[in-house]
This record gives C-alpha cells, sequence and structure tokens, in this order.
C-alpha cells in the first residue's frame, strides 16, 4: 500500500494527508491543551514539520500510517489517528507491532470524534493488519485512557520516556478468520 485508504464514518472523514493540512497541524501543535499530554512543550515549526512528514512517510514503508481526521460535513479538520512505527527511546521498548497514535484539535474535544475515529481505524487495522496493537499514554490522560481502554487496550505496564512515566497499552490481535 502505498497511499491511507479513505474511511467513512457518520460525521468523520479519515483520509490521507495533503500539504495543506500542515497549517492546523501546527496550529494544534501549539495549543497547550493539545501538546500538556504529548511533550509538554509545543514542537517549533521545524518539529512539527517532520513530525507531520511521517504520518504520510510510513505508509509506503510499513503499509500502515497516519490519517488526517476532518468532518466530512464541513470539511473541517478535526486532528490525526492512525498506527505508526516511532522507534521511541522508551524503556523497556515497545513490542514491534503497529502503535496507535490519536490527536484532536481541542475545539474538537468533548464531541465523541476520537471514539468515532479510533473505532474506524482500529476495523481498519483489525481487517488490514491482523496484528496485535500498542500504544503509550501518559498517566495523567484520563481521558485517552479511558478511549483506549474503551476501545480494547489494557494496561500492561509502566516505562520511562523522556524522563517521566508513561502507561504502555496493548490490544489483542484480531481473531483468526476461519475457513
Amino acid at each position: 500500500m502505498t497511499a491511507a485508504p479513505t474511511l467513512l464514518t457518520g460525521r468523520l472523514r479519515l483520509r490521507a494527508h495533503e500539504l495543506r493540512d500542515f497549517e492546523p497541524v501546527l496550529a494544534m501543535s501549539a495549543d497547550p491543551a493539545v501538546h500538556r499530554f504529548i511533550g509538554g512543550a509545543p514542537a517549533d515549526r521545524a518539529q512539527v514539520w517532520e513530525k507531520f512528514l511521517r504520518g504520510p512517510g510510513f505508509w509506503p514503508l510499513l503499509g500502515f500510517g497516519l490519517w488526517v481526521v476532518e468532518e466530512r460535513a464541513a470539511g473541517a479538520f478535526v486532528g490525526q489517528i492512525g498506527f505508526g512505527r516511532f522507534e521511541r527511546a522508551i524503556d523497556p521498548s515497545l513490542p514491534d507491532w503497529p502503535e496507535g497514535a490519536w490527536v484532536l484539535a481541542s475545539e474538537h474535544h468533548g464531541k465523541g470524534f476520537a471514539s468515532e475515529a479510533l473505532a474506524a481505524a482500529l476495523a481498519w487495522a483489525d481487517d488490514a493488519l491482523r496484528s496485535p496493537l500498542c500504544c503509550i499514554i501518559a498517566p495523567e490522560n484520563g481521558g485517552s485512557l479511558a478511549l483506549a481502554h474503551r476501545h480494547g487496550f489494557r494496561d500492561v505496564r509502566r516505562a520511562a520516556y523522556h524522563g517521566a512515566d508513561t502507561t504502555v497499552l496493548e490490544r489483542p490481535a484480531p481473531p483468526a478468520v476461519s475457513a
């Protein structure tokens, strides 16, 4: 697979990144309500650009990656979601599975968009990847932890990441398809 497939939900479109998405991603990354649980400080423009390029860059190399999430009705940028292999310096290291990741612009928090987008991304992963998944979430990020738990992720341990404790979660592979 060389590009992200488009996924549709009742209210959302998960689609491939486009250059026009960089400025909304940059604005989202500067929002204290967004970055407080994913790094603690806003990244500069060059750092956000490098992270932005990873989303579409994973697809041709790994067969999975990140999507841009947008509202179907208005076309408004909502956030990003998907799976990556981030090669994090985390101790102990993560399993060699796709790592779930999601971030929404703060004006879209509390609307159920994260759950709707995650359900679509996980349904795609269950069908296309048929792999266990992992993710990391700051222990203070109760909303994201609750979201992950609702969608089948379970806490398995704590790990040190960037000098702080983080929660490592795993989600089992879907059951084998019977013939």
